[in-house]
């Protein structure tokens, strides 16, 4: 295409704005060079798309029956939400909010992409006012919006009384066709439909480009159909710069309540540019030559930069007053609220502010010391579970379709469904990646614990949403049952072996591990004390005998690691022996406990000479994140340490000097305990293992005072290298 032929188009597409108002068109004209701006004196971002959805964060923020938001405090909590999920265009959602008046200087945006400053190169939502979840990973946005309709939607059924509707918004999304080639895209709004999420409307950029070049090459499905057979209402809009067709769609999606709404907007990506409608304007700055002719055509002047008329300030920072109107109304409505509803209303608040009750702990089940049935620790978090949800109703969730192995369904509600919104019980269906995505939402929406359920290994497909809710800092928590090859039958496919180390080296996300149900109650303690990151609860299908008698602690869960038992302590110079250190020490996680003890037992059994340490290891975070001392006291210095987990050993030897579990190798299918056996996860085995470890470290025999291991905990530690924010 010539550059004649681009220009023709350019003058056509800018004539459609003669429907508006001049001083709109100059206002999404200013976001468009400002946004343009932004990339170009970062050398780096991505100018066509904010450059083409200008008209629609333009309608979105400032139009007729717009969004209802307060840049003077953005965490107002009936706030309309809006989720950029094409992230890659965050110079649009950063320069709205600083012409509607949030905390966002000129100067912010003058440093785009800049180490310490709060205009990163995709939106994260601790770090800037007026971003709602953290985008960048396509498909992530869309779908956390689903959990924020999700979350308005069953809040307003529960607290909504007669015409106090404190809780009443939409969730509006721009999103683009990347958003909608990623699968779990299709899983949340497929899930979407069905729930009848009639407060969500999604605003689909429908550019024609990707970065490999037209969509013609890829991506040449009927869209609209799509969305038809979710359920879904679904409108046209053929020229995102015909301001009325705009805002009369977006009207339509408001007043559509039955079904979420999706408006498919034509627009061109780099609307103005000399290259609009090119891959070439996708992911880099436009250069100073075309940025120049962007500035020329529109009207301003091409040797100035980050400039905004007045009359558009002005237009724009109108919208900070009716920001505090609109709250300061809400504010009224709910003083009126606490005055009829004071119970519902303090309960709001609390949960407002990620508080638990005052005695929330006491609802922990307490397990007694001596218990002659075993119990697969999937049954006690069921126990758990149900013993919390009465009391603390902002838990919410489910599983994708596995409710009766993960036993997560909750005695005191029933489904949360189109007719039934005030369910707290969430069927996902076989959407394992949606689901968590869609919990990151309820989070960020606020009154909501989401948690979230599957096999431990079908979290792989989940484990794109699951970064991002630590990087968000979200307090999702994930029941994770089956979660080893002791799941048996069902073979390598459902065995994980590698998931336990995939989660640990995931920042900011706690992996527990409990061995019984008194240290499951300490899982749920943690979990919930954690609401600035997501926690995971990795739990048995097989039954496994309580280490209550040993010395299993509900509160020392969150210790990370805690000596369970000692034998032989009165072999300890502690105690007038000649031992200063423990023969061995063995570490075990979940079910390995109880081989340990094993082990352990046997070894005094035979030779009431040595001391053996057992230390449960539910967490390596939590156990990482205590004092040197304190780790020094669980693995003392200079005693060998044998580990063992039945899963990889790839990341043990941190903590052990001799790791045993699968190396390097999947599970097998056949009966629980013929797998461990198979695999050596046995007492008999382990003994003669850990007798290796004594010989090895010990080699003058198990009363040798001094043991020669080296200590694992200390070594040289170089400073860590924090996030600015």
């Amino acid at each position: 295409m010539s550059a004649m032929v681009k220009e023709s188009e350019r003058e056509s597409n800018l004539k459609t704005l003669g429907n508006s108002t001049e001083l709109s068109r100059k206002c999404i004209d200013t976001v468009r060079v400002l946004c343009a701006d932004m990339v170009e004196k970062a050398k780096s971002g991505h100018p066509g798309a904010p450059m083409g959805c200008a008209p629609i964060a333009h309608l979105l923020y400032s139009g007729e029956n717009c969004m209802r938001y307060s840049p003077s405090n953005p965490q107002w909590i009936n706030r309309d939400r809006l989720v950029l999920s094409n992230g890659h265009a965050c110079a649009l959602l950063y320069s709205m909010c600083h012409l509607t008046g949030y905390a966002i200087s000129m100067t912010d945006l003058q440093q785009f992409r800049q180490l310490g400053s709060i205009t990163p190169g995709h939106p994260e939502n601790f770090l800037t006012p007026g971003v709602e979840v953290s985008t960048g990973p396509l498909g992530q946005g869309i779908s956390n919006a689903v959990g924020m309709a999700m979350a308005e939607k069953h809040l307003a059924a529960h607290f909504n009384r007669g015409d106090l509707s404190i809780v009443d918004h939409f969730t509006y999304v721009i999103c683009g066709d990347g958003c909608l080639q990623e699968g779990i895209s299709s899983e949340a709004c497929s899930l979407a439909g069905h729930l009848g999420l009639g407060k969500l409307i999604v605003c689909y950029d429908d550019n024609l480009i990707t970065i490999d070049g037209d969509t013609a090459l890829t991506f040449t499905e009927d869209v609209n159909m799509r969305y038809e057979a979710y359920n879904w209402h679904v409108q046209t809009v053929d020229d995102v710069n015909d301001l009325p067709q705009l805002q009369n769609a977006l009207r339509n999606a408001q007043l559509e309540t039955s079904r979420p709404s999706l408006i498919k907007i034509r627009t061109v990506i780099g609307f103005g540019s000399p290259n609009q409608g090119t891959e070439k304007v996708h992911g880099a700055p436009l250069g100073a030559a075309d940025l120049a002719a962007v500035k020329t055509h529109y009207g301003f002047d091409p040797q100035q930069s980050f400039v905004v008329p007045e009359e558009v300030r002005k237009f724009y920072r109108k919208k900070k007053l009716e920001g505090d109107i609109w709250e300061g109304q809400w504010n009224n409505l709910f003083r009126k609220y606490q005055k009829e509803h004071p119970l519902l209303a303090e309960e709001f608040i609390r949960r407002q502010n990620r508080e638990l009750p005052a005695d929330w702990k006491s609802l922990l089940p307490q397990y007694p010391l001596t218990e002659a049935k075993a119990v697969a620790t999937r049954n006690r978090s069921e126990e758990v579970l149900n013993s919390l949800a009465g009391p603390l109703t902002e838990l919410m969730g489910g599983s994708a379709d596995l409710t009766g192995s993960n036993l997560t369904s909750l005695k005191c509600s029933g489904d949360f469904q189109k007719d039934t919104p005030h369910g707290r019980y969430v069927r996902f269906g076989v959407r394992e990646h949606a689901m968590s995505a869609i919990c990151n939402g309820m989070f960020a929406h606020g009154l909501i614990r989401p948690f979230c359920a599957t096999f431990l290994q079908f979290l792989g497909y989940a484990m794109g949403a699951v970064r991002v809710s630590a990087l968000s800092r979200f307090g999702i928590i994930y029941i994770m049952t089956h979660d080893s090859i002791g799941l048996g039958e069902d073979g390598p496919t459902h065995q994980p072996v590698e998931m336990l180390e995939s989660l640990r080296a995931i920042p900011n996300l706690v992996l527990l591990r409990p061995c019984d149900g008194r240290e499951v109650s300490g899982a749920y303690q943690v979990a919930l004390q954690r609401v600035t990151g997501p926690t995971v609860i990795s739990l048995s299908r097989q039954a496994t005998p309580s280490q209550a008698e040993s010395g299993s602690s509900t509160e020392k869960v969150a210790l990370g690691a805690y000596v369970l038992r000692e034998f032989g302590l009165e072999n300890s110079n502690q105690q007038g022996g000649s031992l200063s250190h423990p023969t061995i020490i063995l570490l075990a996680t979940g079910t390995e406990v109880q081989l340990a003890v094993g082990v352990a037992e046997q070894l005094y059994s035979r030779n009431s000479s040595v001391w053996v340490r057992v230390v449960s290891m539910p967490s390596c975070e939590l156990f990482d994140s205590q004092p040197l001392d304190y780790q020094r006291s669980v693995l003392l210095n200079g005693s060998p340490i044998m580990s063992i987990e039945a899963s990889g050993v790839t990341g043990w030897r941190k903590y052990a000097h001799a790791p045993f579990g699968l190396q390097s190798c999947f599970g097998v299918s056949a009966p629980s305990d013929v797998v461990y056996k198979h695999f050596g996860f046995s007492v008999p085995n382990l003994l003669e293992r850990a007798g290796e470890v004594i010989a090895f470290y010990r080699p003058g025999g198990v009363e040798t005072a001094h043991p020669v291991a080296p200590s694992l905990v200390d070594y040289p530690r170089f400073a860590a290298v924090n996030p600015l924010h």
